[in-house]
């Protein structure tokens, strides 16, 4: 009986962080930063991170706090498209699935200005990731070129790239 008692109190210790796919994981939470979360595993000294982005909530084990994490973001299509952000952090995405390379890019030939242009990139950088449901791009370049005779024939040519991740 002794040993059931301790074995649900120390049961009852470990912090449970409640990801947005589902999954549970069990460990300590080390702490908490602006983008991540560190923890070590139940058991396991290596410190681990995992993006606040993947996280819904933490359960702590001593108290019983909740400390909701980050809201769900569903994107159910292209429509959605506002709703995907763009993160420039490899950490950000660790514990999302990565889906695939994205691209966006103005065409050659255009009157945009720079600011404009970089707008345009994005937003058809975040319709490429909401197409294929996902809420998070990693980006990986961002690269911006003028066109003939300056800003007065061609325009500038932005051009996003990145990798889309989902829960």
């Amino acid at each position: 009986m002794a040993l059931l008692f301790v074995t649900a109190v120390a049961t009852a210790q470990v912090d449970k962080i409640y990801k947005h796919n589902g999954e549970v994981v069990e460990g300590k939470v080390i702490k908490l930063e602006e983008y991540t979360v560190i923890f070590k595993y139940d058991g396991e000294d290596a410190e681990n991170t995992i993006g606040k982005y993947a996280v819904e909530k933490i359960v702590y084990g001593k108290t019983g706090r909740v400390e909701e994490v980050t809201e769900k973001i569903v994107v159910n299509g292209e429509a959605d498209w506002e709703k995907v952000v763009i993160l420039e952090e490899k950490s950000y995405i660790a514990g999302l699935k990565k889906v695939e390379e994205i691209r966006g890019k103005t065409g050659l030939i255009n009157y945009h200005t720079g600011n404009t242009a970089d707008k345009k990139a994005e937003k058809k950088l975040k319709m490429a990731a909401a197409a294929m449901g996902c809420p998070f791009i990693l980006q990986t370049a961002d690269k911006t070129t003028v066109g003939a005779s300056s800003n007065q024939l061609g325009g500038s040519q932005a051009i996003k790239k990145g990798i889309a991740y989902k829960y």
